[in-house]
């Protein structure tokens, strides 16, 4: 059909319907711009509904419903030129910039004849419906209804879609409805969405082949919210392909990379910039000669003699002060640190140190690592990294290594190698990111922190094209010149504490004070829409395990091959006790729903501190005659020591559970919300609370 035949009768000559046509184009509505992209069972739904509308013999006026975003526009154009009447005129009116009597749609004007009298039986979209005047609002009801319209001698022959971001009760029962379901719950459907959009921007850009999205970056935007719907999942898009073309290095890139998808944070409540407050402690605390200083000109030759003390010096705690500071005073300190400064630890960490230090002399010698792994390498280092800290605590339980300085060495040293060898087969510090056990907890813990070090979204993407803090490179303005990132981590895409180990690279070579230092309420990372690898859980359940293994007596003693002790006696019914307890968390809760798991964090918290407190407070205040009893002998007996009475002990472990199982009460109730599972999760806190006292 020719599209002068939608012309309404009443312009019977041509020249009427020349000025028809013309009156309508500012308002027509050429094509569809996509269709609905996605296989999920909401994809289906809403293409079986606009398949329906399209066939819909009487033409039927349609409602699209739906939350800002969602281009219901195109859902009409895709309704309209799937019809038999595709070849008439599709016009669009914005109901929020008519008047109160309809203007121009129902009345003639100095442009020409009113809107309605040139569309014959074309489709009008009336977009916005509900946020028309009050006044209006009958006048188009009417017109949907029954064709009527102010002006008019007879009913519109045209069809009539409405889109609407609220309710229209005026409309309930009398039209055809299509919901379209918001973009935060069609998330199987995000990776098709975000491939299309790649598509179509890199034809724009002029590129041969669209580049791969990787399934980490799908992953990530997962547990964005799309407050704007496809909207802002188009304009996210198409800044990352523009980053990415602006970057020389890149050109066009096989696949794009995880940092150049920005995504604008949650609101972040209740914090507290310290270095805006004290902006001298920014120079200090970002100055490399402290950092240097303190990870090559002390941390490194410390470690050495610390193993050295522990292979050549006696071999009981209460006779080696480097055994006692490992045991009564780095590992309570580092439980107590966890809710203070997170993974603060892990920026000095001697493993790290070494590792990068092979890694320096490695490339020195014409060695070069491996670029950074793309891809979502939590799928198989976070179930490993579990593996490797349950292998720990069963060693040290079955070796005893609390009392055997030795061994103790030989854990330090294993995990050393394994930073060693990790930093020669990849850049950076891919060991201290995925495989490290003692990094794994440190991760994990780090989520209850009250300090966080973030940059902000929106002055990265806008202001900064080097992604130093990320990448390393050169000085530029005020920032310094670094190797980027040691655990590959932009600060702008932080979700949570967990990659973070506070070592201010990123505030160093950020040239625009995007990175800030913040205090924040405890565990403020645990949410209910949080985002954390799937293999996290079982570090969890792993530390949960470490805490049974060490009380496996009450509960597991009756059994008849029950050993005497896990340090003594034969090796396989110790390591079938060792097993079991370590194995009861992962049988019993890795059913549960991973908030329950969250939840528990705090918990498990105290459970180790208090776990750890006894040899701290008994022991801590007596390493100088410890620490001199090689050489000073008995005389070293003499020396001022300090040890906590047992009562004050017990009492002090019995305040740590009771802080951890309230704690863990309100993190349960931050995320369950549902009152049946609340009541459930908290008897089970109180529960293991109980228990682990």
């Amino acid at each position: 059909m020719d599209p002068v035949d939608t012309v309404s009768s009443q312009l019977p000559n041509a020249k009427r319907e020349q000025e028809a046509i013309l009156r309508l184009a500012p308002y027509v509505v050429g094509r569809a711009r996509r269709g609905v992209v996605g296989r999920s069972t909401y994809a289906r739904s809403l293409r079986a509904a606009i398949a329906a509308a399209s066939s819909n013999p009487e033409r039927q006026t349609v409602l699209i419903s739906g939350e800002p975003g969602l281009e219901k526009d195109n859902i009409a154009a895709l309704v309209h030129f799937g019809s038999r009447g595709r070849r008439s005129l599709l016009i669009r009116i914005d109901a929020s910039l008519l008047p109160a009597d309809g203007g121009e749609l129902f009345q003639a004007s100095i442009w020409g004849p009113a809107l309605l009298s040139c569309l014959g039986k074309g489709t009008l979209l009336i977009d916005r419906l509900d946020a028309a005047r009050p006044e209006l609002r009958p006048l188009l009801v009417a017109l949907a209804v029954n064709g009527n319209w102010p002006g008019g001698t007879a009913p519109i022959g045209a069809r009539v879609i409405f889109t609407a971001e609220s309710p229209v009760p005026e409309l309930d029962g009398l039209v055809q409805r299509i919901r379209v379901p918001p973009l935060r719950v069609r998330r199987q459907d995000l990776g098709d969405w975000i491939r299309y959009d790649v598509r179509q921007i890199s034809r724009k850009l002029g590129w041969a082949r669209p580049p791969e999205v990787p399934e980490v970056v799908v992953k990530r935007l997962q547990g964005h919210d799309f407050a704007n719907n496809l909207r802002e999942l188009d304009v996210i898009v198409e800044r990352a392909l523009q980053q990415a073309s602006s970057q020389e290095a890149i050109g066009e890139p096989a696949v794009l990379p995880e940092d150049v998808f920005w995504t604008s944070s949650l609101p972040s409540l209740h914090r507290f910039e310290i270095w805006r407050w004290k902006p001298q402690l920014r120079n200090l605390m970002r100055a490399p000669w402290l950092w240097n200083g303190l990870l090559f000109g002390l941390m490194s030759w410390l470690f050495v003699a610390v193993n050295l003390a522990l292979w050549l010096g006696p071999q009981e705690r209460n006779h080696n002060g480097v055994l006692n500071l490992f045991w009564a005073w780095w590992w309570p300190l580092i439980l107590l640190g966890f809710p203070l400064v997170g993974r603060l630890w892990c920026s000095f960490c001697p493993f790290m140190v070494w590792g990068e230090i092979g890694q320096r002399l490695a490339t020195a010698l014409g060695w070069k690592p491996r670029p950074w792994p793309r891809g979502n390498t939590d799928r198989w280092a976070s179930p490993t990294l579990a593996a490797g800290f349950a292998g720990i605590l069963l060693w040290e339980e079955l070796g005893n290594l609390e009392n055997t300085a030795w061994l103790s060495s030989c854990l330090l040293l294993a995990i050393t190698a394994g930073a060693v060898v990790g930093s020669l087969l990849f850049e950076k510090r891919f060991w201290c990111r995925y495989l490290c056990p003692v990094g794994g907890m440190n991760g994990l813990m780090a989520k209850l922190s009250v300090l966080e070090l973030r940059a902000e979204a929106g002055t990265c993407s806008g202001s900064c094209n080097s992604f130093a803090c990320f990448k390393g490179g050169p000085a530029e303005a005020e920032g310094l010149s670094s190797a980027g990132c040691p655990l590959g981590t932009h600060p702008a895409h932080l979700n949570d504490n967990r990659n973070c180990v506070l070592c201010l690279t990123c505030a160093q070579a950020c040239p625009h004070r995007s990175v800030q230092l913040r205090l924040r309420p405890p565990a403020a990372d645990l949410q209910r829409r949080m985002t954390a690898p799937d293999g996290e859980k079982l570090l969890l359940l792993v530390l949960f395990g470490g805490v049974m293994l060490h009380h496996w007596e009450p509960w597991l003693g009756w059994l008849q091959w029950a050993p005497q002790s896990l340090q003594e006696g034969p090796l396989l019914p110790r390591m079938g006790i060792g097993l079991i307890a370590l194995g009861a968390p992962l049988l019993v809760a890795s059913w549960w729903p991973k908030p329950w798991l969250y939840g528990f964090l705090p918990l498990v918290w105290a459970l180790l501190l208090a776990r750890h407190l006894p040899m701290g407070m008994g022991e801590a205040g007596r390493l100088l005659p410890v620490g001199l009893w090689p050489w000073l002998g008995e005389r070293a007996g003499d020396l001022p020591s300090w040890s906590a009475d047992p009562h004050v002990i017990a009492y002090c472990q019995s305040a740590v559970l009771l802080l951890g199982t309230v704690w863990s009460l309100v993190i349960l109730r931050r995320l369950l919300g549902r009152q049946q599972e609340l009541v459930l999760a908290s008897g089970l806190a109180l529960s293991t609370a109980i228990l682990g006292r």
